[in-house]
């Protein structure tokens, strides 16, 4: 699949030096083509240390709305030295490489087949600024207003943006109204503006925003109910904690008193953290925790306990490389199945993939009905591409009318009228017992305990009892399965398809804009996302349906296809793993590339029988 760039369809990357305050003029980018009414996409490839190691920003501007990488990159801004090299290869041919001609480089900005643009960045800014620290940052806002020039992005709304930015450190805007101007008028004089390629005025980003999914999912905690929330700091979730805090600040404190309605408490590790949310939880609270893959690891156990003594609990899962410590700050798929299985003996737990913001806002809220509902864990696995990159997605939606399921609990008017309250007991046959809130009831007092217990909650070793009660916690996980957020599948066009795509999570936008590719092509593939685990009958259905389903996954071992092969009856040859891990958000071109391969060979061997 070949991209050929165009007006409003194009990649510009940004290579800088960590700690060097480019994200702010990266993100000014991007958000001036988005006032312009042009949808974009915004990925963040950043190190893991505070300052001093490359880092890149790469915007993909879309007129079609895609929201994936493309895999293709138009435009280098190549403004770190030690990069120039890998800069330069990363450019497409027929791309633009940008670069601080302060100091020439010529001979590693040899390439024939793209353009090189060179701008003495730091030359002007070491003439216009007297501060050290002004002349450092300002490079990055001297080539938004090349960038700008070039790609004729509106100035006015430049500036607009710069003041909005800028607005609590009014002293600053001029500064940096200067750089850009330094950038945009020397563009102007000395190269053809605009480009080719290049920003036209669309009306395509009405009754849309641009957000973070941790930000939306802090504010999906505060839309839901939760009152609180304990952590302790780790990449990628952090942001997450710090959203619902700033969330709460806005909406949680009493106007009158100045109260606060909720409780955020940093805790000294996971371990630590995780009991603090199952004790507010087992309180009748609706809390939370949000981590990524170590933390998972070390709150295994009271997950375990969640599961056996049946307290709700939501995790946030915000998935980032590993194993061990990994790449921290790059993306992956690779927490599936310890989310699934989490802590030691027989367990289950129920997990949900949110493909974007907007559903790790809206799948936040279901998590604590669903936790509430089925009074167990509830891992909603974001990634470090959907929780720390900005998503143009659509206005978050809220049904005031809505309310939150609390599931089956016991009220004093209950209670009263019972001779004696037993905590495990199914008296419906759903596999889902009755609770109670502590201080409702003197009758609905009950001690919970992780070792073995029976249906009445009195301690046990005896076997026939321990299996009852785990027998019974299965039941419930597999009822759960018709009533969890269902999978949405896309039908291909034109006839019964012979193949089928599955995934899940941030892969989505990746595999939708592949098969459109495909399709116009030829090639007719029907997809299914998966939402949520476990699994429904549409996925077997799904498969059954096709002679070959290929499971995308961005991890090394197959962790999707793997929960289908041990949760299902699926034949093992049908479900084809196509797999990518780098640490790289998922591109459609990748994608597109693997499956008309998978597609075509498959073919190619039919005929050949």
């Amino acid at each position: 699949m070949s991209f050929s760039p165009d007006i409003n369809d194009f990649v510009i990357k940004l290579a800088n030096v960590n700690g060097t305050g480019s994200s702010s003029a990266n993100g000014l980018l991007m958000k001036a083509i988005f006032r312009m009414g042009v949808p974009v996409v915004g990925k963040n490839v950043f190190p893991s240390n505070i300052q001093g190691l490359p880092t890149w920003y790469e915007i993909r501007v879309t007129g079609e709305g895609h929201m994936a990488r493309s895999g293709t990159v138009d435009m280098m801004v190549a403004m770190n030295a030690n990069t120039y090299a890998r800069d330069i290869a990363a450019l497409s041919p027929g791309g633009i490489l940008l670069y601080d001609s302060t100091w020439p480089r010529q001979h590693v900005l040899s390439r024939a087949d793209v353009t090189v643009l060179g701008v003495p960045f730091a030359q002007m800014c070491n003439e216009a600024f007297s501060a050290a620290r002004s002349r450092v940052l300002m490079k990055n806002m001297a080539y938004v207003g090349t960038v700008a020039a070039l790609l004729d992005i509106d100035p006015d709304v430049v500036r607009e943006l710069v003041r909005e930015m800028f607005a609590a450190k009014p002293k600053l805007i001029d500064l940096n109204m200067q750089a850009i101007s330094l950038g945009y008028e020397y563009a102007k004089a000395n190269f053809a503006c605009p480009l080719d390629f290049r920003v036209e005025k669309l009306n395509k980003t009405v009754g849309k925003i641009m957000i973070e999914g941790n930000a939306a999912a802090g504010l999906g905690c505060v839309y839901a109910g939760a009152t609180v929330g304990a952590w302790y700091p780790i990449t990628p979730s952090t942001s997450l904690m710090d959203g619902f805090k700033a969330w709460c600040e806005e909406l949680r404190v009493d106007k009158e008193t100045g109260e606060h309605n909720y409780c955020i408490i940093q805790a000294e590790d996971e371990l630590a953290a995780i009991g603090m949310v199952l004790g507010a939880s087992w309180n009748g609270a609706r809390a939370f925790t949000p981590t990524s893959g170590p933390g998972i690891s070390l709150m295994s156990e009271f997950i375990g306990f969640a599961y056996y003594a049946e307290v709700p609990l939501v995790l946030f899962d915000v998935q980032r490389v590993g194993p061990s410590t990994g790449m921290p700050t790059r993306t992956q798929q690779g927490d599936v199945q310890m989310c699934a299985y989490a802590s030691h003996g027989d367990t289950r737990h129920m997990l949900l993939f949110p493909a974007h913001p907007g559903e790790c806002f809206s799948l936040a809220v279901d998590a604590f009905d669903i936790a509430e509902r089925y009074q167990t864990p509830v891992f909603v696995l974001s990634d470090i591409d959907i929780g720390m990159n900005d998503w143009m997605v659509d206005e978050l939606e809220w049904d005031d009318a809505r309310r939150p399921d609390r599931g089956k609990v016991y009220s004093a008017a209950d209670l009263e009228k019972m001779d004696k309250f037993y905590r495990y007991r199914d008296v419906d046959g759903d596999g889902i017992p009755y609770r109670t809130i502590p201080g409702t009831h003197p009758k609905g007092a009950y001690f919970t305990r992780g070792s073995g217990h029976n249906a009445d909650g009195a301690y046990t070793e005896n076997e026939a009892e321990y299996q009852e009660v785990l027998d019974r916690l299965k039941r419930k996980w597999e009822n759960a399965a018709e009533h969890l957020p269902p999978p949405i599948t896309h039908t291909a066009k034109g006839g019964k398809a012979r193949f089928g795509i599955i995934a899940y999570g941030s892969s989505d936008g990746a595999v939708m804009e592949a098969c459109a590719k495909m399709a116009k092509e030829g090639i007719h593939v029907d997809y299914m996302r998966i939402r949520s685990f476990p699994f429904s009958q549409e996925v077997s259905q799904f498969v059954d349906a096709h002679e070959q389903v290929f499971v995308i996954e961005q991890n090394r071992d197959a962790q999707m296809r793997g929960l289908l092969l041990l949760e299902t009856e699926l034949p093992r040859e049908k479900l084809v793993p196509v797999l990518h891990y780098s640490g790289e958000p998922l591109a459609s071109h990748f994608v597109h590339r693997e499956i008309s391969a998978l597609v075509n060979a498959a073919s190619q061997k039919e005929e050949s029988a």
